[in-house]
Protein backbone atom coordinates (compact mmCIF):
# COMPACT_ATOMS: atom_id res chain seq x y z
CA UNK A 1 0.00 0.00 0.00
CA UNK A 2 2.67 2.41 1.00
CA UNK A 3 4.70 1.85 -2.44
CA UNK A 4 1.29 2.47 -4.65
CA UNK A 5 1.18 6.04 -2.90
CA UNK A 6 5.12 6.44 -3.36
CA UNK A 7 4.60 5.41 -7.36
CA UNK A 8 1.78 7.52 -8.02
CA UNK A 9 3.22 10.71 -6.05
CA UNK A 10 6.20 10.35 -8.31
CA UNK A 11 4.18 10.20 -11.13
CA UNK A 12 2.20 13.78 -10.17
CA UNK A 13 5.34 15.31 -9.78
CA UNK A 14 6.81 14.11 -13.22
CA UNK A 15 3.81 15.17 -14.30
CA UNK A 16 3.33 18.80 -12.97
CA UNK A 17 7.56 19.43 -13.82
CA UNK A 18 6.81 21.39 -17.08
CA UNK A 19 4.23 23.96 -15.75
CA UNK A 20 6.71 24.75 -12.95
CA UNK A 21 9.48 25.41 -14.92
CA UNK A 22 7.21 27.29 -17.67
CA UNK A 23 6.23 29.88 -14.30
CA UNK A 24 9.48 29.74 -12.96
CA UNK A 25 10.51 30.78 -16.76
CA UNK A 26 8.19 33.41 -16.87
CA UNK A 27 9.73 34.98 -13.60
CA UNK A 28 13.05 35.48 -14.35
CA UNK A 29 12.24 36.68 -18.01
CA UNK A 30 10.85 40.17 -18.37
CA UNK A 31 8.41 40.22 -21.37
CA UNK A 32 5.70 42.97 -21.85
CA UNK A 33 2.71 43.14 -23.72
CA UNK A 34 2.04 46.34 -26.21
CA UNK A 35 -1.29 47.10 -27.75
CA UNK A 36 -1.53 49.55 -30.94
CA UNK A 37 -2.15 53.27 -30.38
CA UNK A 38 -5.09 52.65 -32.93
CA UNK A 39 -7.30 51.11 -29.86
CA UNK A 40 -6.90 54.26 -27.65
CA UNK A 41 -7.56 57.29 -30.18
CA UNK A 42 -5.78 60.73 -29.09
CA UNK A 43 -7.89 63.53 -27.23
CA UNK A 44 -7.97 65.25 -30.41
CA UNK A 45 -9.43 62.93 -32.00
CA UNK A 46 -12.42 62.57 -29.73
CA UNK A 47 -13.26 65.67 -29.57
CA UNK A 48 -13.13 65.92 -33.36
CA UNK A 49 -15.38 62.50 -33.18
CA UNK A 50 -18.20 64.01 -30.67
CA UNK A 51 -17.68 67.60 -32.96
CA UNK A 52 -19.01 65.57 -35.95
CA UNK A 53 -21.43 63.82 -33.58
CA UNK A 54 -22.76 66.77 -32.63
CA UNK A 55 -22.96 67.76 -36.26
CA UNK A 56 -24.68 65.49 -37.18
CA UNK A 57 -27.26 65.56 -34.62
CA UNK A 58 -27.70 69.49 -35.63
CA UNK A 59 -28.22 68.81 -39.09
CA UNK A 60 -31.04 65.93 -38.09
CA UNK A 61 -32.82 68.99 -36.18
CA UNK A 62 -32.79 70.92 -38.97
CA UNK A 63 -34.06 67.99 -41.48
CA UNK A 64 -36.54 67.35 -38.95
CA UNK A 65 -37.47 71.54 -38.71
CA UNK A 66 -37.81 71.26 -42.49
CA UNK A 67 -40.01 68.49 -42.37
CA UNK A 68 -42.05 69.33 -39.59
CA UNK A 69 -42.67 73.07 -41.14
CA UNK A 70 -43.42 71.25 -44.86
CA UNK A 71 -45.62 68.95 -42.44
CA UNK A 72 -47.53 71.81 -41.07
CA UNK A 73 -47.88 73.78 -44.10
CA UNK A 74 -49.21 70.96 -45.96
CA UNK A 75 -51.56 70.07 -43.07
CA UNK A 76 -52.90 73.92 -43.15
CA UNK A 77 -53.49 73.26 -47.28
CA UNK A 78 -54.85 70.31 -46.55
CA UNK A 79 -57.53 71.57 -43.74
CA UNK A 80 -58.11 74.61 -46.09
CA UNK A 81 -59.33 72.63 -48.77
CA UNK A 82 -61.49 70.36 -46.07
CA UNK A 83 -62.85 73.47 -44.94
CA UNK A 84 -63.75 74.26 -48.42
CA UNK A 85 -65.14 71.09 -49.73
CA UNK A 86 -67.62 70.92 -46.84
CA UNK A 87 -68.47 74.84 -47.92
CA UNK A 88 -68.95 73.91 -51.12
CA UNK A 89 -70.40 70.94 -50.27
CA UNK A 90 -72.87 72.64 -47.68
CA UNK A 91 -73.69 75.04 -50.84
CA UNK A 92 -74.68 71.79 -53.20
CA UNK A 93 -76.96 70.65 -50.22
CA UNK A 94 -78.45 73.91 -49.73
CA UNK A 95 -79.15 73.71 -53.44
CA UNK A 96 -80.23 70.11 -53.89
CA UNK A 97 -82.80 71.20 -50.82
CA UNK A 98 -84.12 74.57 -52.25
CA UNK A 99 -84.67 72.43 -55.21
CA UNK A 100 -86.18 69.54 -53.99
CA UNK A 101 -88.67 71.73 -51.85
CA UNK A 102 -89.52 73.79 -54.90
CA UNK A 103 -92.60 71.68 -55.85
CA UNK A 104 -93.99 71.55 -52.02
CA UNK A 105 -93.78 74.90 -52.31
CA UNK A 106 -95.38 75.44 -55.54
CA UNK A 107 -98.26 73.14 -54.33
CA UNK A 108 -98.45 75.22 -50.98
CA UNK A 109 -99.19 78.18 -52.81
CA UNK A 110 -101.83 76.57 -54.91
CA UNK A 111 -103.79 75.24 -51.80
CA UNK A 112 -103.40 78.67 -49.59
CA UNK A 113 -104.29 80.80 -52.76
CA UNK A 114 -107.38 78.29 -52.93
CA UNK A 115 -107.98 79.24 -49.30
CA UNK A 116 -107.18 82.97 -49.73
CA UNK A 117 -105.69 85.40 -47.25
CA UNK A 118 -105.15 83.83 -43.95
CA UNK A 119 -106.64 86.40 -40.64
CA UNK A 120 -103.69 84.67 -38.54
CA UNK A 121 -100.62 82.63 -38.56
CA UNK A 122 -98.44 80.88 -36.08
CA UNK A 123 -95.07 80.08 -36.36
CA UNK A 124 -92.25 77.79 -34.51
CA UNK A 125 -89.76 75.15 -34.71
CA UNK A 126 -93.24 72.72 -33.92
CA UNK A 127 -95.60 74.13 -36.27
CA UNK A 128 -97.06 76.81 -38.86
CA UNK A 129 -101.04 77.56 -38.42
CA UNK A 130 -103.15 79.66 -40.77
CA UNK A 131 -106.31 80.54 -39.89
CA UNK A 132 -109.11 81.33 -42.63
CA UNK A 133 -112.61 83.06 -42.49
CA UNK A 134 -114.53 81.58 -45.14
CA UNK A 135 -117.90 82.75 -46.40
CA UNK A 136 -120.42 80.52 -48.14
CA UNK A 137 -124.04 80.89 -49.08
CA UNK A 138 -125.79 79.49 -46.57
CA UNK A 139 -123.39 79.84 -43.40
CA UNK A 140 -120.17 80.97 -42.07
CA UNK A 141 -116.79 78.85 -41.72
CA UNK A 142 -113.64 79.07 -40.36
CA UNK A 143 -110.72 76.91 -41.74
CA UNK A 144 -107.02 75.69 -40.02
CA UNK A 145 -104.29 74.90 -42.50
CA UNK A 146 -101.60 73.01 -40.22
CA UNK A 147 -98.45 72.17 -40.99
CA UNK A 148 -96.84 69.93 -38.32
CA UNK A 149 -93.03 70.26 -37.98
CA UNK A 150 -92.77 67.99 -34.58
CA UNK A 151 -94.33 65.11 -32.64
CA UNK A 152 -95.14 66.63 -29.94
CA UNK A 153 -97.01 69.63 -32.35
CA UNK A 154 -100.31 67.92 -32.18
CA UNK A 155 -102.09 65.56 -29.47
CA UNK A 156 -105.54 64.48 -28.26
CA UNK A 157 -107.10 64.39 -25.15
CA UNK A 158 -109.43 63.55 -22.88
CA UNK A 159 -111.80 65.59 -21.30
CA UNK A 160 -110.15 66.48 -17.27
CA UNK A 161 -107.50 63.57 -18.21
CA UNK A 162 -110.15 60.87 -17.47
CA UNK A 163 -112.25 58.50 -19.15
CA UNK A 164 -115.81 59.85 -18.75
CA UNK A 165 -114.59 63.64 -18.05
CA UNK A 166 -115.60 66.21 -19.95
CA UNK A 167 -114.71 69.94 -20.46
CA UNK A 168 -114.99 72.44 -23.11
CA UNK A 169 -112.38 72.47 -25.88
CA UNK A 170 -111.36 76.09 -24.23
CA UNK A 171 -110.72 75.06 -21.13
CA UNK A 172 -108.12 71.79 -22.54
CA UNK A 173 -106.29 74.36 -24.64
CA UNK A 174 -106.02 76.50 -21.60
CA UNK A 175 -104.83 73.69 -18.89
CA UNK A 176 -102.39 72.10 -21.76
CA UNK A 177 -100.91 75.75 -23.02
CA UNK A 178 -102.35 74.75 -26.40
CA UNK A 179 -102.19 77.46 -29.46
CA UNK A 180 -104.91 76.02 -30.95
CA UNK A 181 -107.70 73.37 -30.88
CA UNK A 182 -110.96 71.80 -32.21
CA UNK A 183 -113.37 69.37 -31.00
CA UNK A 184 -112.75 65.98 -31.66
CA UNK A 185 -114.63 62.51 -32.23
CA UNK A 186 -118.21 61.38 -30.88
CA UNK A 187 -119.75 60.70 -27.16
CA UNK A 188 -121.94 59.12 -25.61
CA UNK A 189 -123.67 59.44 -21.94
CA UNK A 190 -124.12 57.38 -19.44
CA UNK A 191 -124.33 57.46 -15.90
CA UNK A 192 -123.54 60.93 -15.51
CA UNK A 193 -120.13 60.85 -17.61
CA UNK A 194 -119.28 61.49 -21.42
CA UNK A 195 -117.51 58.59 -23.06
CA UNK A 196 -115.39 58.78 -26.16
CA UNK A 197 -117.75 56.98 -28.57
CA UNK A 198 -115.87 53.80 -30.08
CA UNK A 199 -112.58 53.49 -30.89
CA UNK A 200 -110.38 55.93 -29.00
CA UNK A 201 -106.90 55.71 -29.21
CA UNK A 202 -104.36 57.89 -26.73
CA UNK A 203 -100.90 57.85 -26.49
CA UNK A 204 -100.36 54.88 -28.94
CA UNK A 205 -102.90 53.08 -26.24
CA UNK A 206 -106.51 52.34 -26.95
CA UNK A 207 -108.84 53.79 -24.23
CA UNK A 208 -111.88 50.82 -23.77
CA UNK A 209 -110.22 48.61 -26.11
CA UNK A 210 -110.50 48.06 -30.18
CA UNK A 211 -114.33 47.85 -30.93
CA UNK A 212 -114.81 46.87 -34.79
CA UNK A 213 -116.00 49.41 -37.55
CA UNK A 214 -120.24 49.06 -37.32
CA UNK A 215 -122.88 50.97 -39.77
CA UNK A 216 -121.00 54.38 -40.41
CA UNK A 217 -118.63 55.05 -37.68
CA UNK A 218 -115.03 55.34 -38.60
CA UNK A 219 -111.85 56.04 -37.00
CA UNK A 220 -109.11 59.11 -37.46
CA UNK A 221 -106.19 59.99 -35.99
CA UNK A 222 -102.55 60.75 -36.45
CA UNK A 223 -99.61 58.09 -36.37
CA UNK A 224 -95.81 58.04 -35.70
CA UNK A 225 -94.78 60.02 -38.66
CA UNK A 226 -97.62 62.42 -37.89
CA UNK A 227 -99.82 61.72 -40.55
CA UNK A 228 -103.76 61.44 -40.83
CA UNK A 229 -104.90 57.55 -40.63
CA UNK A 230 -108.60 57.25 -40.92
CA UNK A 231 -111.11 54.86 -42.44
CA UNK A 232 -113.33 51.48 -41.31
CA UNK A 233 -111.11 48.97 -39.59
CA UNK A 234 -112.49 45.49 -38.98
CA UNK A 235 -109.87 44.17 -36.95
CA UNK A 236 -107.32 45.17 -33.98
CA UNK A 237 -104.38 44.52 -35.96
CA UNK A 238 -105.23 46.92 -39.49
CA UNK A 239 -105.28 49.74 -36.93
CA UNK A 240 -102.36 48.17 -34.81
CA UNK A 241 -100.39 48.26 -38.42
CA UNK A 242 -100.75 52.18 -38.59
CA UNK A 243 -98.56 52.98 -35.57
CA UNK A 244 -101.64 55.34 -34.51
CA UNK A 245 -100.47 57.86 -31.68
CA UNK A 246 -104.28 59.28 -31.18
CA UNK A 247 -107.74 59.27 -32.60
CA UNK A 248 -111.00 59.06 -32.44
CA UNK A 249 -114.39 58.00 -34.18
CA UNK A 250 -117.35 59.37 -35.60
CA UNK A 251 -119.66 59.44 -38.76
CA UNK A 252 -118.83 59.68 -41.55
CA UNK A 253 -116.24 59.47 -44.29
CA UNK A 254 -116.35 62.61 -46.58
CA UNK A 255 -113.12 62.16 -49.10
CA UNK A 256 -111.59 59.40 -50.07
CA UNK A 257 -108.42 60.32 -52.66
CA UNK A 258 -110.05 63.06 -53.63
CA UNK A 259 -112.49 61.67 -54.73
CA UNK A 260 -115.92 62.72 -52.27
CA UNK A 261 -118.01 59.54 -50.51
CA UNK A 262 -121.70 58.51 -50.58
CA UNK A 263 -123.01 60.13 -47.90
CA UNK A 264 -125.56 57.47 -45.68
CA UNK A 265 -129.14 58.15 -45.95
CA UNK A 266 -129.67 58.74 -42.51
CA UNK A 267 -127.18 61.58 -42.10
CA UNK A 268 -128.25 63.52 -44.87
CA UNK A 269 -131.23 64.90 -43.08
CA UNK A 270 -130.14 64.01 -39.57
CA UNK A 271 -129.98 67.28 -39.06
CA UNK A 272 -129.97 68.52 -42.84
CA UNK A 273 -127.76 71.23 -41.96
CA UNK A 274 -125.74 71.89 -38.53
CA UNK A 275 -123.19 73.20 -37.41
CA UNK A 276 -120.08 71.45 -38.72
CA UNK A 277 -116.14 70.19 -38.11
CA UNK A 278 -114.39 68.04 -40.59
CA UNK A 279 -110.55 66.79 -40.75
CA UNK A 280 -108.69 66.61 -43.44
CA UNK A 281 -105.30 66.29 -45.00
CA UNK A 282 -103.19 67.35 -48.04
CA UNK A 283 -100.44 65.88 -50.27
CA UNK A 284 -97.56 67.18 -48.33
CA UNK A 285 -99.28 65.60 -45.24
CA UNK A 286 -100.47 69.18 -43.92
CA UNK A 287 -104.03 69.21 -41.97
CA UNK A 288 -106.96 71.22 -43.17
CA UNK A 289 -109.68 71.95 -40.21
CA UNK A 290 -112.76 73.47 -41.38
CA UNK A 291 -115.16 74.46 -38.49
CA UNK A 292 -119.00 75.74 -39.96
CA UNK A 293 -121.40 78.11 -37.86
CA UNK A 294 -125.31 77.22 -37.83
CA UNK A 295 -127.56 79.30 -35.69
CA UNK A 296 -129.29 75.98 -34.01
CA UNK A 297 -129.40 72.09 -34.67
CA UNK A 298 -132.87 72.17 -35.79
CA UNK A 299 -131.38 71.93 -39.52
CA UNK A 300 -133.03 75.32 -40.89
CA UNK A 301 -129.17 76.93 -41.00
CA UNK A 302 -125.34 75.84 -40.95
CA UNK A 303 -123.88 73.45 -43.68
CA UNK A 304 -124.93 70.14 -44.86
CA UNK A 305 -122.50 67.54 -45.44
CA UNK A 306 -122.68 67.50 -48.97
CA UNK A 307 -121.38 71.62 -48.89
CA UNK A 308 -118.67 70.12 -46.62
CA UNK A 309 -117.63 68.04 -49.38
CA UNK A 310 -117.52 70.48 -51.96
CA UNK A 311 -115.50 73.05 -49.65
CA UNK A 312 -112.94 69.91 -49.01
CA UNK A 313 -112.75 69.41 -52.76
CA UNK A 314 -112.34 73.04 -53.73
CA UNK A 315 -109.48 73.47 -51.17
CA UNK A 316 -107.56 70.54 -52.58
CA UNK A 317 -108.34 68.35 -49.85
CA UNK A 318 -107.35 64.46 -50.50
CA UNK A 319 -109.07 62.29 -47.47
CA UNK A 320 -111.76 64.21 -45.18
CA UNK A 321 -113.65 62.97 -42.12
CA UNK A 322 -116.41 64.34 -40.60
CA UNK A 323 -115.72 65.19 -36.88
CA UNK A 324 -118.34 65.56 -33.60
CA UNK A 325 -120.53 68.69 -35.02
CA UNK A 326 -123.73 70.73 -34.06
CA UNK A 327 -123.57 72.27 -30.04
CA UNK A 328 -119.79 70.20 -30.39
CA UNK A 329 -118.01 72.51 -33.15
CA UNK A 330 -115.52 74.49 -31.46
CA UNK A 331 -112.43 76.42 -33.01
CA UNK A 332 -110.31 78.03 -30.25
CA UNK A 333 -107.03 80.13 -31.77
CA UNK A 334 -104.74 82.03 -29.37
CA UNK A 335 -106.96 81.92 -26.95
CA UNK A 336 -110.07 83.05 -28.19
CA UNK A 337 -113.15 81.15 -29.69
CA UNK A 338 -113.12 81.77 -33.11
CA UNK A 339 -116.82 80.13 -34.10
CA UNK A 340 -119.91 80.77 -32.47
CA UNK A 341 -121.33 77.70 -30.85
CA UNK A 342 -124.61 76.54 -31.34
CA UNK A 343 -125.70 76.27 -27.89
CA UNK A 344 -124.73 79.75 -27.11
CA UNK A 345 -121.81 78.53 -25.69
CA UNK A 346 -119.24 76.01 -26.00
CA UNK A 347 -120.40 72.15 -24.93
CA UNK A 348 -118.27 70.14 -22.17
CA UNK A 349 -116.52 67.38 -24.69
CA UNK A 350 -114.91 64.12 -23.56
CA UNK A 351 -111.86 63.98 -26.34
CA UNK A 352 -110.20 67.12 -28.11
CA UNK A 353 -107.32 67.47 -30.83
CA UNK A 354 -104.87 70.16 -29.45
CA UNK A 355 -101.67 71.91 -31.18
CA UNK A 356 -98.82 73.07 -29.73
CA UNK A 357 -96.21 76.07 -30.46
Amino acid sequence: MTLSIRALNRTMLLACTPFVAMLLWLMVTNISIVLPDSIFPEAGTRQETAADHTKSVASGLDQARQTAAATSASIKKQLKLYNQTNADMKQIVNTATAQANRPLVIYDRIITGRLGSPSGTISSDKLTAQLYYIKADNFQSYAMKIKLKSGDAMKMVLGNDKVGGAETTLAAVQRYGAVAGVNAGGFADGGGKRYPLSTTILNGDYVEGFEPTRADLFFVGLNASNKLVGGKFTSKQQLDHLNVKFGASFVPVLLKNGRPTAIPSKWQSSPTRAPRTVIANYKDGQLLIIVADGRNEGGSSGATLAEMQILLQRFGAVDGYNLDGGGSSSLIWNGRVINKPSDGQLRKLPTHFLFFK
